[in-house]
This record gives C-alpha cells, sequence and structure tokens, in this order.
C-alpha cells in the first residue's frame, strides 16, 4: 500500500494548523507552526490565492486524510459506508474513523503518534479482547479491550510512560498499570473535538 513521504511539518503548513503528526514535536517549540504558518512555497510578499469552494472542500478532505493517516481509497470507502448508515452522513464518517484500532492506541496514550501506533499495531505489539490483531484498519466495537502482548510490555513501557501526560478521552478507560485499555462506549462529535467541517467533506464526493 503507498503511504505519503512528504515532510509532515509542510502537511501542517499546507492545511493552516496542527495536524499532530510528529508526536513529541508537535507539542514543543521546534514545531514548525510555531514560526513558519504560512503554506509551503508562499513567502511573506506573496499574495494569497482566492480560495474557490472546490478548493475548500478539498483542504478540508485533505485534512481529515492526514489527521487520520489513511489513503484515498480508503477514505472513499469510509465514507461509502458512513453513506449507509442512519444520520448524519458526516458524523457517521467522523465516528468510523475514531473507532479505528491505530487511532484508539493513540488516543489511550499507548503512542505519540498516529503513525507510531499503527507502526505498534503492524508489529504485533498489541491484542484485542486476547487475541492477537495486526490490522490498523480495524474498527473496535465498545467493550474491546486492547492491550499490549506480555512479551511486548518492555518494548511499549517507554512510550507509555512518556504519553501519560496526555488527556485521556472520556469514551476509553486506561490502565497504565496493566497496560490496557477499554472502549467504553462510541464519541460523538462532540466528544472527538476535532475541527473537521464534515458537511464540506460530504459536499466534495456528491459532486
Amino acid at each position: 500500500m503507498g503511504r505519503d513521504t512528504g515532510g509532515k511539518c509542510k502537511q501542517c503548513r499546507r492545511e493552516g494548523e496542527k495536524l499532530f503528526l510528529k508526536g513529541d514535536r508537535c507539542y514543543s517549540r521546534s514545531c514548525a507552526m510555531s514560526s513558519r504558518s504560512r503554506p509551503p512555497g508562499e513567502g511573506p510578499k506573496k499574495r494569497r490565492p482566492r480560495r474557490s469552494q472546490y478548493l475548500l472542500h478539498l483542504r478540508e478532505k485533505q485534512k481529515a486524510r492526514r489527521i487520520y493517516g489513511v489513503r484515498e481509497k480508503q477514505f472513499r470507502n469510509y465514507m461509502a459506508e458512513a453513506k449507509r448508515r442512519k444520520g448524519v452522513t458526516g458524523e457517521a464518517l467522523l465516528i468510523l474513523l475514531e473507532r479505528r484500532f491505530d487511532n484508539l492506541v493513540y488516543r489511550a496514550g499507548f503512542a505519540s503518534s498516529r503513525q507510531q501506533a499503527r507502526q505498534m499495531v503492524v508489529h504485533g505489539h498489541l491484542e484485542v479482547n486476547g487475541r492477537a490483531s495486526n490490522v490498523p484498519s480495524r474498527l473496535l466495537k465498545d467493550g474491546d479491550v486492547v492491550s499490549i502482548k506480555e512479551g511486548r510490555r518492555s518494548r511499549v513501557k517507554v512510550i507509555i510512560e512518556a504519553n501519560q501526560g496526555r488527556e485521556v478521552p472520556t469514551w476509553l478507560e486506561k490502565n497504565a498499570d496493566a497496560m490496557k485499555f477499554q472502549l467504553v462506549s462510541t464519541p460523538n462529535v462532540e466528544q472527538i473535538g476535532l475541527s473537521i467541517a464534515t458537511n464540506l467533506i460530504v459536499e466534495f464526493y456528491s459532486r
């Protein structure tokens, strides 16, 4: 599967806000958004072009894709699934993305970024309900318990300790000592707390 090979900081600057793609660096003064908030290629004297409606829709879609680290084909599949579900399509899309295995590992503070969480899942460090699982795109259900494999705990312990200060969402119940967490309930859009205009994404795919 293909992947984005461009600079992570450039992606944040392109979207005009922090997407927290580089873990600890995003929370420090070293973050490029602290000193260079202009999009790549735009100098201080260059006049920004007027944004068209298409560009507004595209940028919102790209922002969501980059935050969750999914490819275009995957994102289209999530969009198609969201349309099949009852309720508001944009909200259903965001909830599907939030329930991804790698995203929940990051949200629980078991990784410093979603990319690192994806790597941990692929490398087989975690299990769901006591069974090994190495599929980052797996959608977890309410009540699912994620834990670090017994033989991998010494490798992951340092990462978990480094992220102890991060706030854990209310829909997750974390036990740092036992190195596990549980998806207590499916979050709603307000609880997710990301500034993503999902209506623009729905309009982009409705063209």
